[in-house]
């Protein structure tokens, strides 16, 4: 075993939903063509003057105040300078000496023991526009460039990989909980820079080194354990570790330096003279506060007093998009234990064979809300609610729909199925004889025999119930 400590710091970028840009009046929206949503401010014209977006503004404090931040009344925009082909300004307007939230803490729980991660604080900030590179060369959009988005900075009060995670997998979840952005990693609007360094105890904190732009919770865990790995493999071989930014490469699974690590006075960061000092009252700040959504532990309670076990209502609000999906199908159908039982089960199988980390769950709430509905009813069978499940996984539409055309409802007539059980008994005397004596497996082999005989349409324990009337 490692006799090295690993201490880990994490800062997060996550884009805000607004609708405009964070200084211009351009569409924050993903996904159209290139270079659409720009203007002479977003790209740095000379003679235009940025104005701030307020309801960014209140979106920073919202995230701040659910993770416990104290809120600065007064903040300052400052200009972040360095030379890069997707800032067309040569300037990036963030904030360093006053940011707008500071504090706060991330609560973990990893194997049952529980932690508090510390932040530093949470400033607001402008992105970048986007390198595109291909095999003809390199091609930029700047559609993306001057988009607000908020820089949650930790303190280094992470060990390991899997602690990493659980802070992002947390952090993640709230984020959507407060409803301030939509973190689809996918499309890069929550990415995740991770410093890492190694020391030994009762040495002083190790050289670090910083990775940038992970945008998935598997490349954290991989790239933590490889540069930990790494850096403890140069230092036993009397190596030294240099201060430096390094890349990840998921495919090869390994870190390669990109440039040493600039200190913040490299930026010459200095307070941008075309934006005003935000000041903000306190009675503005608890306005926000009062209108906080819950969060996942809230929810959780709410649901533990619908009957839900902890266990459950845990699971439902790990991500938001379950506890979402949940109140909606909820809204059509409500029976909490019996919904809760099927997301946790069938919904979330389905959702373990994606291979985005951004949730997408195909099926309408409505939807889902009829199945479940026709099968709490009997109307069909468990196989066949997985099997139309299967269907409208990869098409949404009326499983009632589904089940009546293909005649898959289930058979509750007792005296039709009666005469399926009895033909069955008679062709099957040694399963008739196990069951007397006592074999339960074997009325296993009638369930299965009258599904046969129904094309999956047997009322299981409707048939149990004529198999024990008929065999005695």
């Amino acid at each position: 075993m490692s006799d090295y400590n690993v201490v880990i710091g994490l800062e997060v970028h996550s884009e805000l939903n607004t609708n405009t840009k964070c200084f211009c009046s351009c569409k924050n929206e993903f996904g159209d063509d290139p270079n659409t949503h720009c203007c002479p401010v977003c790209t740095g014209m000379p003679g235009a003057l940025p104005v701030l977006n307020r309801e960014a503004v209140k979106k920073a404090i919202t995230m701040g105040l659910a993770v416990g931040c104290s809120i600065n009344t007064h903040s300052v925009f400052e200009r972040k300078n360095y030379y890069y082909p997707d800032l067309p300004k040569a300037y990036q307007i963030s904030q360093l000496e006053y940011p707008l939230c500071v504090g706060g803490h991330i609560d973990i729980e990893i194997n049952g023991k529980k932690k508090s991660i510390r932040l530093n604080r949470i400033h607001l900030e402008e992105d970048a526009g986007k390198l595109i590179h291909d095999n003809e060369g390199t091609l930029v959009d700047y559609n993306r460039g001057g988009v607000p988005l908020i820089e949650i900075v930790s303190e280094p009060d992470m060990n390991s990989a899997e602690e990493a995670v659980a802070y992002l997998e947390k952090l993640r979840s709230t984020l959507l909980y407060v409803g301030v952005s939509q973190c689809k990693m996918q499309e890069g609007n929550i990415r995740f820079d991770v410093n890492i360094s190694v020391n030994k105890d009762g040495e002083p904190l190790g050289t670090r080194t910083e990775l940038k732009n992970l945008n998935s919770f598997r490349a954290v865990t991989r790239a933590v354990k490889y540069e930990s790995q790494r850096q403890m493999d140069v230092l036993d071989d009397g190596g030294k570790i240099i201060q430096e930014t390094r890349r990840w490469d998921d495919n090869l699974g390994k870190t390669f330096t990109m440039r040493t690590k600039e200190d913040s006075q490299d930026y010459r960061y200095f307070p941008d003279p075309d934006i005003l000092a935000i000041d903000v009252t306190d009675e503005y700040i608890e306005s926000i506060r009062k209108t906080l959504p819950k969060l996942a532990e809230q929810i959780a309670k709410d649901y533990v007093s619908k009957g839900l076990s902890i266990q459950d209502a845990e699971l439902l609000t790990l991500r938001k998009e379950y506890s979402s999906y949940f109140d909606e199908i909820l809204k059509y159908f409500d029976e909490p234990k019996f919904v809760c039982n099927w997301i946790t089960s069938e919904v979330f199988k389905r959702l373990n064979n994606q291979e985005s980390e951004d949730i997408t769950i195909p099926v309408s709430a409505e939807n889902m809300a009829k199945l479940l509905k026709m099968y709490k009813n009997s109307e069909i069978n468990q196989a066949v609610a997985r099997q139309v499940l299967d269907e409208i996984w990869q098409k949404d539409s009326d499983p009632t729909l589904i089940v009546e055309s293909k005649g898959l409802k289930q058979m509750n007539d007792t005296g039709a199925m009666e005469s399926v059980v009895q033909k069955i008994i008679d062709e099957n005397p040694k399963a008739v004889e196990e069951l007397k004596a006592g074999n339960q497996k074997s009325m296993s082999f009638f369930i299965g025999q009258a599904m046969r005989a129904t094309q999956g349409k047997a009322n299981p324990k409707l048939v149990t119930d004529i198999v024990n009337k008929l065999i005695k």
